[in-house]
């Protein structure tokens, strides 16, 4: 098949011919061209069309028309001179038919299940039994060595600044600068060991030394609240996979019962997908 690339870089210096005028009442099936009996449709015309880079879909519309009948023509010229496929070829078409048209369920699935009610309904049964959970303001100072931890928590006991400690002497450079300041976070957002330290903490006093992967840490939790619950809004996203995900799920098992599948090939030896010979 003709390399798409070079095709259209040589048309898009090629000069402006203007396209035929199309009169009303087309359609998809209306035939553009003929080739040895085989019909070329304005629809797959549109078709090629919407399946091009950005930059070739912004080309004037007579310089596109042309680039893409002329192709179109090209391609089944080409085509027809090819009188047998090969194996290779012709499962490398079964399968892009078989995929195409998968696809197609799959929209039609995901159209139908994503809706507002779908999506309300998701929420809904997220939170039904959700607990309210706790967000913890904190700010610490890591250091390599429980020896240098403890030297600069006894300089905390004796009355020294948390964040000054923290930006001359934290090695965590990105908190450091901000007086060991980590801002709000929930659980499951720091490693175990630091989690649970912040869990049994008092506000405003200094925890640790407490041993991580990444050193050893002095901690202060400055305030704790209550998280507000996200809005539907905010979880949009991540609703309409999980609903989008269920419903295809539910479509193929749907269809799968229903259907007749024999497996004659299960039992065979996995590393014949090797083999590529066999199709060659």
């Amino acid at each position: 098949m003709m390399k798409r690339s070079g095709f259209w870089s040589a048309f898009a210096l090629a000069a402006v011919l203007s396209g035929p005028a199309l009169a009303e009442g087309e359609t998809a099936d209306t035939v553009m061209a003929t080739v040895n009996g085989t019909k070329i449709t304005l629809g797959q015309m549109i078709a090629l069309k919407e399946s091009l880079p950005p930059e070739y879909q912004s080309l004037p519309d007579d310089v596109l028309f042309k680039g893409i009948y002329d192709q179109l023509i090209q391609q089944e010229v080409l085509a027809q001179s090819v009188k047998d496929l090969g194996p290779r070829a012709t499962a490398t078409l079964d399968n892009e038919k078989r995929g195409y048209i998968s696809g197609l369920a799959i929209d039609g699935i995901v159209k139908e299940a994503v809706t507002d009610a779908a999506l309300q309904k998701a929420y809904d049964d997220r939170f039904k039994d959700a607990k309210p959970q706790t967000e913890y303001n904190a700010a610490h100072i890591l250091v390599a060595t429980q020896e240098e931890a403890d030297a600069l928590k006894a300089e905390l006991v004796g009355g020294a600044d948390f964040a000054e400690l923290a930006k001359t002497k934290s090695t965590d450079t990105g908190s450091g600068a901000n007086g060991g300041d980590l801002g709000w976070f929930g659980l499951g957002m720091m490693v175990k060991p630091f989690e649970e330290a912040v869990v049994g903490a008092k506000v405003g006093e200094v925890t640790g030394p407490v041993q991580t992967d990444f050193g050893f840490h002095l901690i202060l939790v400055k305030e704790t609240r209550i998280a507000e619950k996200p809005t539907l809004d905010q979880l949009r996203d991540e609703l309409a996979s999980q609903v989008e995900n269920a419903a295809i799920t539910a479509k193929i098992a749907e269809l799968t019962t229903g259907a007749t599948v024999t497996r004659e090939g299960e039992a065979l030896d996995p590393t014949l997908l090797k083999n590529s010979a066999l199709i060659d």
